[in-house]
């Protein structure tokens, strides 16, 4: 028996009227209390990202995305000024986002939506060749690094290592051809990329990686997105990448105001697992603990990577994007006046070019997010000052130390070092020192004679951080001093062979705020009237000179002020 149809009250439609009206306003609300993909969610549950249509404006920036949910309805969600889509997925892209390099300095680059493809770095772009920095100055052949004539010629780069296509060509090489359900051959590798184009002939040693690599590299990104910079409006007004962390890590402490997020991934594309750890130990132990979710890629990675987007026999072509990546090439450095001519420091074309722009401070404030995180790895637990630096323009406007510590670094067990009598000599002068301060003047300066190889890298760690005064033979050693908290009185003391110099330690102590000295025998020097670069026969000796009283005077002068 067929039931029969029943006609609704007015009471029942007005309850289903408001039953809807809630339904509606409850979804809307939810809607904006979520990200895109719940709204998307929300409203159209079987949607195929597959189908996703990014629109992009003449900078390369998503305007607008498309989702088309079926064949008569579109979604069309508007970009906002401070995010743009960074993993949704490029195999339906009407256009391919194309590349800009948003700063430069010599072998330091951050691009937007670079491409690599064989090997190639693909710079994607409608504007000409003119609008891009100098390739040379960008990358090299990533070759190992000798001084003779053929060599620098072999480092200089071809179209095998970088070359600049127009939209057109990027899309005859990797674009879909249009039959149906036929994707782009372009996979996005998400986040943010450190590409690493120096030869390990330098990665596995601790003063290159951390205070070259590492402080070019995070002199760069902190500079890059210091929202108080004077560089390029370009950048400033470029929205963040969505799918990148907005906010810094927790396990960055923060220095002052601000403090960038911390990169995605590091790739070593010309050094395998080992070729870019030191024998010590120290450039694992400080990549960790500063960058404790870091990815590494090395060589073969690198090699799988780039055998993946090779030529197929058919004639198809792959290829890999980068939406965010900072690429450094040392060689690339090299051909720039202030590495090149002046330093001899890759991070000195980096941390120049920042400070110049007003994007980093002069007293390593901008590092302090970094030292302080490998204190606070080391186990260190003394209190961690985070007042800022904005406004000290030079080591003068710090403060004093709370405390007075000289740290000796004895290298009389390795490789380069003092005269047996000579070192026994300063020891003795540094002790005395100590004794005499106290006696006459009542003050406690604490003394430490170490041998680091003896020592744990979470000691050696926390007595550098504690250190006012740090003092030892050119070498590896002194890298430590990127671990100082700078001061008033902060001073790196390094001892050569006289006539020898070079500006390794001498320059990162200063980029950090602090004073250097560089001493010959019974004779100093200290910007900005070092000695010329030499390396005399004896560098790298076991019979370096030194007069332990004219050490002993010098540290004492530092500490009042007098020099």
């Amino acid at each position: 028996m067929p039931l029969a149809r029943q006609t609704l009250s007015r009471r029942d439609a007005f309850l289903v009227l408001i039953g809807a009206s809630c339904a509606y306003v409850f979804a809307t609300v939810l809607a904006y209390g979520s990200t895109s993909s719940s709204i998307i969610q929300s409203h159209l549950p079987k949607i195929n990202l597959g189908q996703a249509k990014i629109l992009y404006d003449a900078a390369g920036i998503a305007a607008t995305v498309t989702l088309t949910a079926t064949a008569t309805e579109t979604i069309t969600l508007p970009s906002t000024p401070t995010q743009v889509p960074l993993n949704l997925d490029l195999g339906r892209a009407e256009e391919l986002p194309e590349t800009s390099v948003d700063l430069h300095a010599p072998g330091w680059t951050l691009f937007r939506n670079l491409y690599m493809a064989n090997g190639t770095f693909y710079i994607v772009s409608s504007l000409p060749a003119s609008e891009f920095p100098e390739i040379r100055m960008m990358t090299s052949t990533g070759l190992p690094a000798f001084n003779t004539p053929e060599n620098i010629a072999l480092r200089e780069p071809t179209n095998l290592d970088m070359e600049i296509i127009t939209p057109a060509a990027a899309r005859q090489r990797w674009a879909g051809q249009g039959q149906e359900q036929e994707r782009h051959w372009v996979r996005t590798i998400e986040g943010s990329t450190m590409l690493y184009n120096d030869p390990s002939q330098f990665l596995d040693h601790y003063y290159h990686f951390v205070a070259e690599l590492l402080f070019g590299t995070w002199a760069f990104l902190y500079g890059a997105f210091n929202p108080t910079a004077n560089i390029a409006p370009s950048l400033q007004k470029m929205p963040p990448l969505a799918g990148l962390p907005t906010q810094p890590s927790f396990n960055l402490p923060p220095a002052a105001k601000y403090q960038p997020a911390p990169p995605t991934r590091a790739i070593f594309m010309h050094a395998e697992a080992t070729g870019w750890r030191d024998k010590p130990g120290f450039n694992s132990y400080f990549l960790h603990a500063v960058f404790p979710s870091i990815s590494v890629e090395v060589q073969k990675d690198w090699a799988d990577r780039v055998a993946a987007t090779a030529p197929s026999p058919t004639g198809s072509e792959r290829a890999w994007h980068f939406p965010l990546a900072l690429l450094a090439d040392r060689s690339a450095a090299h051909r720039g006046e202030i590495c090149g001519t002046q330093t001899q420091r890759t991070a000195a074309e980096s941390w120049d070019y920042m400070r110049r722009n007003a994007a980093i401070d002069p007293v390593g404030g901008w590092w302090s997010g970094i030292r302080e995180a490998v204190l606070r790895f080391a186990g260190d637990k003394t209190h961690i000052d985070e007042r800022g630096v904005e406004g000290i323009e030079g080591q003068e406007g710090l403060p004093l130390p709370d405390n007075v510590v000289i740290t000796y670094i004895n290298r009389q067990g390795v490789r380069r070092h003092l005269i047996q009598e000579d070192h026994d000599g300063l020891v003795a002068e540094l002790e005395d020192l100590v004794r005499r301060k106290k006696v006459e003047d009542g003050v406690d300066w604490e003394l430490n004679i170490v041998q680091p190889e003896l020592m744990s890298k979470d000691d050696q760690v926390k007595l550098i951080g504690r250190t006012t005064i740090l003092l030892g033979v050119h070498g590896n050693g002194l890298t430590h001093l990127v671990m100082m908290k700078p001061t008033r009185t902060s001073a790196v003391i390094e001892m050569f062979y006289p006539g020898g110099f070079a500006h390794d330690y001498e320059w990162t102590t200063r980029a950090l705020g602090m004073r250097h000295f560089s001493v010959w025998n019974d004779t100093y020097f200290t910007h900005p009237n070092e000695p010329p670069l030499g390396y005399p026969e004896g560098f790298q000796g076991t019979s370096i000179p030194i007069n332990g009283l004219a050490v002993a005077k010098l540290i004492e002068d530092r500490l009042e002020g007098r020099v």
